[in-house]
């Protein structure tokens, strides 16, 4: 009883059957992978649409618009962001106020005329 029993070869011959079978499940058939359609937004599927043919001003238009949404996006955005702040958060001063016609006091001088302002009457109330 020097070899394997017939039990044990009948098990190495189901596991062999079994492994090659496996590494034949593990190859990829040309239909494969199956993936899901992909789903577009609606910019993104009307481009889509439009450069099928692949003409050249098709294909300038699109660059024209990746441009513009590039600098749209990237500089203008974020330029009016930073302009915004900076004015509206940072300065000392608010913007837009404006000393149109400042207060003049008693004692000031008026600068066009030269003419000093004179003390406010005093006015007498019957209540304090």
């Amino acid at each position: 009883m020097s070899g394997p029993t017939e039990d044990e070869r009948l098990r190495v011959q189901q596991l062999r059957a079994l492994r090659r079978r496996w590494l034949r499940d593990q190859e990829l058939s040309p239909r494969e992978p199956v993936l899901p359609p992909q789903r577009l937004g609606p910019v993104a599927a009307f481009w889509e649409r439009f450069l099928q043919p692949g003409d050249p001003w098709r294909q300038q238009v699109h660059k024209f618009y990746q441009g513009g949404s590039f600098v749209l996006l990237r500089v203008l955005l974020p330029a009016w962001a930073i302009t915004y702040f900076l004015k509206y958060h940072v300065r000392k001063s608010p913007h837009g106020v404006v000393v149109a016609n400042p207060r003049i006091f008693p004692g000031d001088r008026i600068l066009e005329t030269g003419e000093i302002m004179p003390p406010l009457k005093d006015e007498h109330h019957r209540h304090h």
